[in-house]
């Protein structure tokens, strides 16, 4: 090949890698790392929630992510591991990302992640209840978060209804449309009955479903449930409003009385 047969190949070579860039497509190392686990963690931070009830989620939050059977969870996906971050939420514009993405392949990462929740302060303080716009602020940290994940799971938690913002439910079916599942951790101590709302108009996809905690004291036990099943992968395909059942059995759990010993979602 002559020196003018040369720059022809390569001027041929740069137009097809621009015309590929222009189609919205990537040269392989540039695409996200494989993780077997995208998960965004969004936190109620609204008027509702107190100084000390925020802290007990963080706290929670942190301790699960030390815990053994966490730990094993995560041991499970292999070399994948997964890809974890930290939202804050409240109103319909008031979304904070309180701990970046992070990959979490072992004890120590997932315990550097804790550490991390545990110094993370509280970005956001009052403000109404908008899960839409809490959901869509969550899909927004997916798209572009350098990974790829073969699930892609949003765990809300909080204890109100939307007030304010996008109907949740609109928001859900999108994120199903696009292969993410939505679960939720229901905390019962102002609305007894917010676990059925959850389960009829924010929870989707495969496998979700909705714990509930009795209380922000609760919240620790019902997290740390919730954070196995979710890294574990859970074993059915459920549809918003059908039951789960409560794993609590694998750590030795007694559900409690009430409304929180119904945490597996069933109404």
């Amino acid at each position: 090949m002559n020196g003018r047969e040369l720059r022809w190949l390569r001027l041929a070579l740069a137009l097809a890698f621009a015309g590929l860039l222009a189609a919205g497509g990537q040269p392989r190392a540039q695409q996200g790392r494989v993780v077997d686990l995208e998960l965004v963690l969004a936190v109620d931070a609204s008027s509702s929630v107190s100084d000390e009830e925020f802290d007990l989620q963080m706290k929670g939050l942190a301790d699960a992510f030390r815990h053994e059977a966490v730990l094993a969870a995560i041991r499970a996906t292999g070399d994948l591991g997964i890809a974890v971050t930290l939202i804050q939420w409240s109103d319909n514009l008031s979304q904070s990302t309180a701990v970046d993405w992070v990959r979490i392949d072992s004890a120590e990462s997932a315990a550097a992640f804790g550490a991390a929740i545990e110094r993370s302060p509280r970005f956001l303080v009052g403000g109404s209840t908008a899960i839409g716009g809490a959901l869509k602020f969550a899909l927004r940290q997916m798209e572009r978060n350098g990974f790829q994940g073969r699930r892609k799971v949003i765990d809300l938690s909080g204890d109100g209804r939307t007030n304010q913002g996008p109907p949740p439910d609109a928001v859900r079916d999108q994120a199903v449309a696009s292969g993410v599942t939505i679960n939720a951790l229901a905390i019962l101590n102002e609305d007894l009955y917010v676990d059925r709302y959850y389960r009829r108009s924010v929870v989707g996809g495969t496998g979700a479903f909705v714990l509930t905690a009795s209380d922000y004291v609760d919240f620790a036990n019902s997290i740390l449930l919730k954070l196995i099943r979710e890294i574990a992968g859970a074993p059915i395909a459920q549809a918003p409003g059908e039951g789960a059942s409560e794993p609590s059995a694998q750590l030795g759990r007694r559900p409690g009385p009430g409304p929180a010993g119904a945490a597996g979602g069933g109404s």
